[in-house]
């Protein structure tokens, strides 16, 4: 038997299958004790319906059995995602969309003959604009009379977040690291408002549930009796009317308001997107991460052919980046939740199974406007970590150094005492010549503010 030397980390648990790496690409495994399952899965017609309509990640089978391994059945060969993103790196829209499309799934197995074994947030990923499963696994032979096996798990991992931010205002990325495997229905009920026991919906799902330890609501009100397909098909549909019902309160950040109200200027604003605009059309690049992107409006202004990450703290801003990248159906962006002093962790089985952010990231080009002073003055990081950090994540550097003249950096040190003699252009200058080779400064038009093209040595 051949050693597997590149199996992944996070693909373990399930017998009939895994992935793994071979040769620079994402495999998967699927092993003979899935072999009627994924039979039924092609037969049915059911893989090919979800391909056509993009619910599903694409694959192709391949003859290689890189394993050696004697219960090999088949190897797919699934579209490779470029990033790897999850539940705890979404905003509330993100994963309402991501649940909506697990439901759909579900149904269409339903009237195939199968049905989701797993339904976690981290079988979905925004891929091409599109929410897609991603693993061809999770489905198994539908028997009549049983109950949906995940259920639990979906409304864990996808319903009781979306309820607790709806009714709570709490944030749906918070509570998805802090519960990785799912917010369990006993905390979801102790924290809904009481209005909510006297929502249909709400009281089947989260209080019930929560009485009856987690167990099938359907099980427990009557014992012994069988689910029909029909029942489950209700069930689905409830969870997808209450969940296409779930709305974000409007409230106004700082930041998702930055446009409007917070900018320098009108005129500072369109010379600086016109600045931003001439520099990224001069350079070759296929992938750029956007860090501090607000509501993304220079990540809209990469080419449509690069794969662009669009990260902001604000939860609000990635949210309104979203359904507008949703709404002008742009492919290429991806926007993500993501605190730049506190980024996404690794997490799982030995740290090794959920990669910390920036381990999953290296980009051609990163964009850090309107970024630093907010890094170096509100949170004390210096110049020259800044720049090790940038130099450890991107080849091509565009960032905007903000001076302690500007109005924003003042009004930052009004609260507070202002211990950042070495926050000056001359220093930043010299911490980022250690990393990077100076290519173009220029002037924003408009502010004291200068733009820096650096190229890493």
């Amino acid at each position: 038997m051949n050693q597997l030397i590149n199996h992944h980390p996070a693909s373990f648990r399930d017998p009939s299958g895994f992935i793994y790496e071979q040769d620079g690409l994402i495999y998967r495994f699927v092993s003979t004790a899935y072999a009627v399952d994924y039979a039924l899965l092609q037969n049915s017609g059911l893989a090919a319906e979800l391909l056509k309509k993009n619910l599903l990640l694409p694959f192709t089978e391949t003859a290689d059995n890189h394993t050696g391994r004697s219960d090999w059945h088949k190897t797919l060969l699934p579209q490779q995602l470029p990033f790897f993103s999850y539940a705890w790196e979404w905003s509330f829209s993100q994963l309402k969309g991501a649940a909506l499309a697990t439901l759909t799934v579900c149904k269409l197995a339903l009237q195939k003959g199968m049905i989701l074994k797993d339904a976690t947030h981290t079988n979905m990923q925004w891929v091409d604009g599109k929410w897609k499963l991603i693993d061809t696994l999770s489905f198994e032979t539908y028997t009549a009379g049983e109950s949906w096996i995940a259920y639990r798990q979906f409304c864990e991992c996808f319903l009781n977040p979306l309820l607790l931010a709806a009714y709570s205002g709490m944030e749906v990325h918070k509570l998805a690291l802090s519960y990785p495997d799912g917010v369990p229905a006993a905390v979801t009920s102790r924290l809904l408002p009481l209005k909510t026991k006297f929502n249909a919906s709400i009281y089947l799902h989260v209080h019930l549930q929560a009485k009856l330890g987690g167990k099938p609501t359907a099980e427990q009100k009557s014992p012994g009796k069988k689910l029909s397909q029909k029942n489950i098909e209700q069930i689905i549909d409830n969870l997808h009317s209450c969940i296409e019902g779930l709305h974000l309160p409007l409230k106004t950040t700082t930041w998702n308001n930055y446009y409007d109200e917070t900018i320098l200027s009108e005129t500072y604003l369109t010379e600086k997107k016109k600045l931003v605009a001439s520099l990224l059309i001069n350079q070759t690049y296929k992938s750029v991460l956007d860090l501090g992107a607000n509501e993304g409006e220079f990540s809209l202004l990469c080419k449509e052919d690069a794969q662009v990450i669009a990260t902001d703290f604000d939860s609000a801003c990635i949210d309104s980046l979203y359904n507008r990248l949703k709404k002008e159906k742009r492919k290429n962006i991806l926007p993500l939740v993501l605190d730049l002093t506190y980024p996404t962790p690794a997490i799982g089985w030995m740290n090794e199974e959920r990669k910390a952010f920036f381990k999953r990231t290296k980009a051609d080009v990163c964009l850090a406007l309107a970024l630093i002073h907010h890094l170096a003055i509100a949170k004390n990081i210096s110049l020259q970590q800044l720049a090790s950090f940038f130099a450890s994540i991107c080849n091509m550097l565009i960032i905007e150094f903000v001076p302690k003249e500007d109005p924003k950096v003042q009004g930052m040190l009004q609260r507070r005492k202002d211990i950042f003699d070495n926050y000056t252009e001359q220093e930043f200058e010299q911490a980022f010549a250690l990393y990077f080779s100076l290519e173009q400064k220029t002037t924003v038009k408009g502010s004291q503010r200068s733009m820096f093209v650096y190229r890493k040595k």
